[in-house]
């Protein structure tokens, strides 16, 4: 299988996390994890490059680098909308017509929103700077409530750890929840968070100890296959069920029945790569009850089936 190529775009001064999360994520090799990305970066001119927080990176190529990517990953930079060289619009925009994926991490957005790639469609960047993308591009249609969108051909991302989020996204969308799942375990990170969830949730109070969800989540991912509901959950916790549904939408920015089904999904996923199991036993073992259910959440959620899935990302393959 050749390695798909992922090359990240560099536009001084660069934001060192934000390049490292696409790195650690496309450009680490793991002894345990097949490697599956090639990874280096480039800028409109080879050699050292200024960051946020003074010291400086070297691109090893130019944006001819460009011509050979896959996927091209574009991190923040400060101030977010300063000037973009013409000749690195232009490469972008090339490269997108020659069909590689562009992803914008945090104020990256702000680069493919001027290289025109994203005129008319939903987009995200770091809630701080949501407000300038939107009135510096109006024709973007800036959502300032999620940690990433993702058109399959252009992706943006909020700030920092949603960075992180996309690239393992993009990960399971290249080679499935299974493998992004390895990569993320690497990373001590949790293998997937959905691109709808909020970008932050402020809390009028500091969050005492016992008020972690973590022991219930846990609980509740080890049984999948039981009859789990939001009533259930919320006496595990000893909570009543407006309690519950509050602290995940302030801890995870999500219900607890969308947290649950999003779960059930990523098991139902790793089954059909992982396993033979035929589709009616996937759908009992992660709790959604019957092929026919799971097929009409796979339909809504991830738009495809699940014997579509097992063809494209099944180890059997």
């Amino acid at each position: 299988m050749r390695r798909h190529r992922v090359v990240a775009l560099l536009t001084p001064p660069q934001s060192p996390f934000e390049l490292a999360c696409a790195a650690e994520v496309f450009g680490t090799v793991r002894p345990d994890v097949p490697t599956r990305y090639d990874f280096r970066v480039c800028a409109e001119r080879p050699g050292p490059l200024p960051t946020t927080t003074g010291f400086a990176v070297v691109a090893d190529a130019g944006l001819e680098a460009l011509r050979e990517a896959d996927t091209v990953v574009v991190p923040g930079r400060q101030p977010p909308d300063a000037p973009v060289p013409p000749a690195v619009t232009e490469e972008l925009r090339a490269a997108h017509r020659r069909g590689a994926r562009i992803a914008a991490i945090c104020t990256g957005a702000f680069v493919l929103a001027r290289a025109g790639l994203l005129g008319g469609r939903r987009a995200t960047t770091h809630w701080r700077h949501t407000a300038r993308l939107a009135a510096a591009f109006p024709e973007v249609r800036v959502d300032p409530d999620v940690l990433y969108v993702d058109h399959g051909d252009v992706a943006t991302s909020a700030g920092t750890g949603a960075g992180i989020d996309l690239c393992l996204h993009l990960v399971r969308s290249d080679h499935g929840a299974a493998y992004a799942a390895q990569v993320a375990r690497n990373m001590v990170l949790p293998p997937h968070r959905e691109g709808g969830q909020l970008q932050y949730a402020a809390r009028p109070t500091p969050a005492r100890a016992d008020d972690s969800l973590a022991p219930l989540l846990e609980w509740a991912a080890d049984r999948l296959d039981s009859p789990l509901t939001v009533g259930r959950l919320a006496g595990r916790a000893g909570l009543s069920g407006r309690t519950l549904a509050r602290r995940f939408t302030e801890q995870l920015g999500t219900s607890p029945g969308r947290w649950l089904l999003d779960r059930r999904l990523d098991a139902a996923r790793v089954l059909l790569e992982q396993t033979r199991l035929p589709v009616e036993a996937v759908a009992q073992r992660v709790g959604l009850v019957s092929a026919v259910n799971l097929r009409r959440r796979f339909r809504t959620h991830l738009g495809t089936t699940p014997g579509a899935y097992r063809r494209d990302f099944g180890e059997t393959r």
